[in-house]
């Protein structure tokens, strides 16, 4: 008698990482508070130095709600956004290499953005996507997708620190 043949496929390579650790959400929370400090608001205070924007980088103004520095404020959620990236980032597949880079500008260019214009602007009685203002708009897209890149070096290294 003969073996019956199997005719189910053989089992695809698992292309996306494992589901993050909760040592690598803190990671991940970590940098991306820095990264506002050290990419997004660095990058802001270049544009309003030459000129492109008038947002004060690094304001130390307090916010509305908790009276909490508008700095610290913007570097909090740029720690939850940076738990959001990795959540996101485990999604996507290993290979290529450079993926991972793309997810992050792309992710920090467009995520936090599409946020910001849509959702919390009208909760603070701001204008719509930054009343179609495309100066304002671009250095939202600039500085959040610096914040993006950074957030993912950041990331790279604290995991490679600290395992």
């Amino acid at each position: 008698m003969s073996e019956p043949t199997s005719t189910a496929r053989p089992v695809a390579k698992e292309t996306a990482r494992a589901t993050p650790t909760a040592r690598q959400l803190l990671l991940a929370f970590i940098a991306g508070f820095i990264a506002v400090l050290a990419f997004q608001q660095s990058l802001r205070a270049a544009l309003v130095a030459g000129g492109a924007g008038s947002a004060t980088p690094y304001s130390l103004a307090p916010t509305a709600v908790t009276g909490v520095p508008q700095v610290l404020d913007r570097a909090f959620w740029g720690g939850v956004w940076g738990i959001v990236l990795v959540l996101v980032e485990s999604r996507v597949p290993r290979r290529p290499a450079y993926a991972f880079w793309i997810v992050a500008l792309a992710f920090g260019a467009l995520l936090p953005s599409l946020f910001t214009w849509f959702i919390a602007a009208p909760i603070k009685g701001q204008a719509l996507a930054a009343g179609g203002d495309p100066v304002r708009l671009g250095i939202t897209l600039a500085t959040n997708g610096a914040w993006g890149v950074g957030t993912a070096a950041l990331y790279r290294f604290l995991r490679g620190v600290w395992r």
